[in-house]
């Protein structure tokens, strides 16, 4: 609390006392009285009131700090609030009563419609996946060319729906992370096997070696972020290969595809941003790198991107060193 908020509060006590000595030393001067039988007592009381007015600023100060100190904990505000010593005080602490109860009813209420929306999209994943596999089966049963070139677009809409899944359960507090120790080449191989008709139909090369790693994490979030940054390295890579390689606790994902402008290199990762590929490419949402950062963040990984424009971009996913 600064000091000219305290005084700007009581400036009509500390008026009203200099208004007083005033009017006694008019008085005096009008019966013709000496006024240093006024001014001593006008000092006296003047020093009183200097300290008096220091203790209630003080407690004020203490007041203040209490109230302060409660700004994030409105659970326990009301409770913990000093109790008021005037109407005036008593009013605002009923307004704020009334503001942490529509509080709470506010953040209830949008707890309650993040809940139905999970629950309805959760309802219609499950929904659009039943055809889905339907026609996976039923293109895995013929081998024609139009059979291998709906394939990647049918694997594609799955992953989009796996990306709305991922969306909504990144905040929620009952995501099923299973954290453990896990060998990768298995979890790498399940995500290119996904797209391994896609590598056919564009005639795009794979450089994978085994890499002998066993690191610790969630084998479901981690298969979601190794797809979908196989999926964007296919889109923007129309010829050429897509490198998977594994050095001491370091993944990477490299292309030799279009790249990355400098200027979009380091946004890459934020929400909704596609830079000037994604001008090119209308149906970019900008969600899937940004999806994957989140990931890697809650299973403490450190995800970074090198890339240079025409020649193609690096992803890395770096774990922790494990303590000898």
């Amino acid at each position: 609390m600064k000091l000219r908020w305290y005084l700007a509060q009581r400036w009509l006590g500390i008026l009203f006392f200099f208004l007083a000595g005033g009017v006694f030393a008019l008085c005096f001067l009008l019966y013709r009285l000496p006024l240093a039988a006024v001014a001593y007592p006008f000092a006296i009381c003047a020093v009183l009131g200097a300290c008096l007015l220091a203790a209630d600023c003080l407690r004020q100060r203490r007041r203040y700090r209490e109230i302060a100190a409660l700004r994030e904990q409105w659970a326990e505000l009301l409770r913990r609030l000093p109790e008021p010593e005037s109407v005036e005080g008593a009013a605002y602490r009923e307004l704020l009563e009334s503001l942490v109860y529509s509080q709470r009813a506010m953040a209830e209420a949008a707890n309650a419609r993040y809940a139905d929306a999970l629950d309805y999209f959760t309802v219609w994943a499950h929904q659009v996946k039943t055809p889905i596999a339907a026609m996976q089966l039923r293109l895995q049963g013929e081998d024609s060319e139009l059979s291998r070139s709906l394939a990647p677009d049918l694997n594609r809409i799955e992953q989009y729906v796996e990306m709305v899944m991922t969306f909504l359960r990144l905040n929620s507090p009952d995501s099923d992370y299973v954290i453990r120790e896990y060998e990768l080449d298995p979890i790498l191989r399940r995500s290119l096997r996904r797209f391994s008709s896609e590598f056919i139909l564009r005639r795009l090369s794979l450089d994978y070696e085994p890499t002998d790693m066993r690191v610790v994490t969630d084998e479901k979030w981690l298969s979601f972020v190794v797809e979908q940054l196989l999926s964007n390295a296919l889109k923007y890579t129309p010829k050429g290969t897509i490198t998977v390689r594994a050095r001491g606790n370091r993944l990477t994902i490299a292309d030799t595809g279009m790249g990355i402008a400098p200027e979009d290199l380091p946004r890459i990762f934020e929400r909704g941003y596609t830079g000037s590929l994604g001008r090119l490419d209308h149906h970019a949402s900008g969600l899937g790198l940004y999806l994957c950062r989140r990931v890697c963040e809650n299973l403490g990984v450190k995800i970074a991107a090198e890339s240079e424009l025409g020649k193609g971009t690096t992803i890395s996913l770096t774990w922790e060193a494990k303590k000898q």
